[in-house]
């Protein structure tokens, strides 16, 4: 059971590694005391390479270079991520972050008629922050649908709307406006 699980993992994440994924999503943020909050995007991601819009928001990272474009105030912030942002940044990249330091269970279901396999990790040292991580991927491509990541009382949920890999290349960075106001961060 465990190989099956192991070998689940290893396919999604390959898959992550050398395809390109293109999802609009909600990630919705719920703490056990105040109101769920939803917050609706679009990600385009190959590994650590990405590119995701939420609200006025842009980002884009190249391997290299962070960059985030604020429309409001028409800045845009470059930043060499360590890669412990990176992974805070991208969910998706939880599971591979924490594969080795977790017990790992799977259940078989189907969402919407189609079987999906739910995998959860569950660290072995809870001083790590995060209590539990569940990822729902669909079976017969590995793409995924739904993380959920419990850390204390908050549970911060990304539910992918119709995720599919792509074959068109990409660009992960993001190139301002000529009056756009740059602030250079990297190191």
């Amino acid at each position: 059971m465990l190989l099956t699980i192991l070998a689940i993992l290893s396919s999604f994440l390959s898959n992550l590694e050398t395809k390109t994924l293109r999802s609009d999503f909600v990630v919705t943020v719920a703490e056990e005391v105040n109101t769920p909050m939803n917050f609706p995007g679009t990600l385009t991601m190959q590994g650590t390479l990405f590119k995701l819009t939420m609200f006025d928001i842009q980002a884009a990272y190249d391997g290299k270079t962070l960059y985030m474009y604020s429309a409001q105030t028409d800045e845009l912030t470059l930043t060499n991520p360590t890669e412990q942002e990176l992974v805070e940044t991208n969910p998706l990249l939880y599971a591979k972050a924490m594969l080795d330091a977790c017990h790992i269970t799977e259940k078989e279901m189907t969402n919407n008629q189609v079987p999906v396999t739910v995998i959860t990790l569950t660290p072995k040292n809870l001083s790590a922050g995060i209590n539990r991580f569940v990822l729902k991927v669909r079976n017969a491509d590995l793409i995924p649908l739904q993380v959920e990541i419990k850390e204390g009382k908050k549970t911060t949920t990304l539910k992918l709307k119709d995720p599919q890999f792509i074959t068109a290349k990409q660009e992960y960075i993001l190139t301002p406006e000529k009056d756009t106001y740059i602030n250079d961060m990297r190191f």
